[in-house]
């Protein structure tokens, strides 16, 4: 099984602590975030990892090297400048197989299993979706069954993205090269029907500001 992690932020929110290191080398629990992820995908049973790079690339390359201290192969996507989202994945395309592949955020941490759905042959996109944190009320999407849809179409609460997500190459096709967002794409495909989804009811954070790395290290410690 294939996963991607994004690595290559800024982590602007992060600041003064990502001025010299990356945001994904920052530890909670005695371990950096990124190694929190890598030990979790191997316990789900995926062997081959691939990891973004832009900002202070090198020291992740350098900390976690081909992956082999996990069980796993770690391959690396270098970007010049960062691509974002949609631009970082279609970059790494070429080293993500041709079967649904999984996409996490380097600044999350989560409880979920990791567990590969069963997608259909229609469905471009699955997405966890957890309960909308203090910080994002609104939420992002709604879930209908295991359909993911646009905020307005149902009148059922909206949830947030978890930023962990399976995508088939195929969400990709016709995408230009350089920096996009993957926000447009997966609202294109969810008007076609194509984006399923499920809800998470446990641990999940959104570590975009230092006090809520705090918080998670409290937590895990």
């Amino acid at each position: 099984m294939h996963a991607m992690i994004l690595a290559a932020g800024r982590g602007e929110r992060m600041r003064p602590l990502t001025d010299h290191t990356p945001k994904p080398l920052l530890c909670a629990g005695g371990r950096p975030l990124i190694v929190h992820h890598l030990e979790r995908l191997a316990a789900a049973g995926y062997r081959h990892v691939v990891i973004n790079l832009a900002w202070r690339g090198e020291q992740i390359r350098e900390h976690l090297g081909d992956g082999r201290t996990w069980g796993l192969n770690i391959e690396y996507s270098p970007e010049p400048e960062a691509l974002e989202t949609g631009g970082g994945i279609r970059q790494a395309l070429p080293l993500l197989a041709s079967d649904p592949f999984l996409v996490i955020n380097g600044d999350v941490w989560s409880d979920h299993p990791l567990t590969p759905p069963a997608l259909s042959r229609d469905t471009l996109a699955h997405l966890i979706l957890v309960d909308n944190p203090s910080h994002h009320p609104e939420g992002d999407f709604r879930l209908c069954g295991e359909r993911v849809l646009n905020e307005g179409e149902v009148m059922v609460p909206c949830l947030t993205f978890s930023g962990m997500g399976w995508y088939r190459p195929a969400l990709f096709a016709n995408t230009p090269t350089g920096a996009f967002p993957l926000a447009p794409l997966l609202r294109q495909a969810m008007d076609r029907g194509q984006v399923t989804g499920e809800h998470h009811p446990g641990q999940w954070l959104d570590i975009g500001t230092p006090e809520r790395l705090a918080a998670l290290d409290q937590w895990l410690t």
